[in-house]
């Protein structure tokens, strides 16, 4: 019975992976990811805002929220909000759905919880993944998404690639640069997929601090328990 106990602790101690990572058939590069860089994230938050808020919402968070990451309300308003809103409000789109569905062909979906669908690698490896392609309505593609109604928003930081196909073997080739560096370009998308990591469960960091505390604690009544049981059937034998 003891070791059985002993064995539950221990494996509700391990952390399991993003069992609701998405399936892809091309290989994904590791995110880089690390909810408590605040610096990150607030970069992450700013390119979210400025490039993605358009089109996509995030209806379960709050800009006040972002206190979370180091922002105060000032910081708040200056940085992350530019149409209006009070700092209490939802991250809405500045898009209405009819108008999703008559420029894209479909709505674009909220990405509140877009991380913990799709995956942290996932979103790093299809946001640096577009090439041009002439054959779609937006003139681009997706390594990773074929034939994505998405276009490339970030592609003046990227630069534009093209994809090379060799017998069954296919990857991408930058044709023109962008205004960043690959490596740039890599980091940048890095602080973007952090933030939409955090943006998925802004509560994790908290949660994993007391989830600590309650273990520690857990290990240190049993050790407790244990040398009291001992102790009390000493007495009776």
């Amino acid at each position: 019975m003891m070791k059985l106990t002993i064995a539950l602790l221990i494996l509700c101690m391990v952390p399991f992976g993003n069992a609701n990572a998405a399936e892809s058939d091309v290989p994904l590069d590791r995110a880089p990811v690390d909810i408590t860089d605040n610096a990150s994230l607030q970069r992450g938050a700013e390119t979210f805002v400025n490039y993605c808020l358009t089109c996509h919402g995030a209806s379960y968070m709050r800009y006040n929220r972002h206190r979370d990451i180091g922002l105060s309300n000032e910081e708040v308003l200056d940085k992350l909000v530019f149409t209006g809103q009070k700092v209490g409000d939802l991250m809405l789109s500045a898009m209405r759905k009819k108008e999703g569905q008559e420029w894209f062909g479909v709505v674009p979906p909220d990405l509140s919880v877009i991380a913990r669908s799709r995956g942290a690698d996932w979103l790093y490896t299809y946001l640096r993944a577009f090439y041009r392609d002439d054959a779609t309505s937006t003139g681009w593609n997706n390594f990773v998404f074929d034939r994505v109604a998405m276009p490339h928003v970030l592609y003046q930081f990227q630069g534009e690639q093209r994809l090379v196909v060799k017998g069954d073997q296919k990857s991408l080739m930058l044709d023109k640069p962008g205004q960043m560096t690959t490596a740039d370009y890599d980091k940048f998308v890095g602080d973007l997929v952090n933030y939409l990591v955090y943006l998925g469960e802004p509560h994790a960091n908290a949660r994993i601090e007391l989830g600590t505390k309650v273990m520690i604690f857990l290990l240190f009544m049993f050790a407790l328990s244990y040398v009291l049981k001992k102790e009390y059937w000493r007495d009776i034998h």
